[in-house]
């Protein structure tokens, strides 16, 4: 009951396979990550970029309307 069947040693092995076969399967996935990580960081600094853009914009199209509103009153 507590010792390891044939099928726990098969899916240990398959696992193993898995992580440590091959040429540096392990390595190159940790390099993917690594790339996703980064992109992922590059993609919250444009966005960054962007929504300021957006704010200093907003007050300048404010301004213009209450000018517009002042002139018409």
């Amino acid at each position: 009951m507590g010792a390891f069947s044939i099928w726990h040693v098969l899916i240990l092995g398959a696992i193993a396979l898995l992580l440590f076969g091959g040429r540096g399967k392990v390595s190159d996935l940790m390099g993917d990550f690594g790339k996703g990580i980064n992109s992922f960081k590059k993609g919250l600094a444009e966005q960054d970029k962007e929504d300021a853009r957006v704010i200093d914009a907003q007050p300048a199209a404010a301004a213009e309307t209450v000018t517009k509103e002042k002139s018409n009153a």
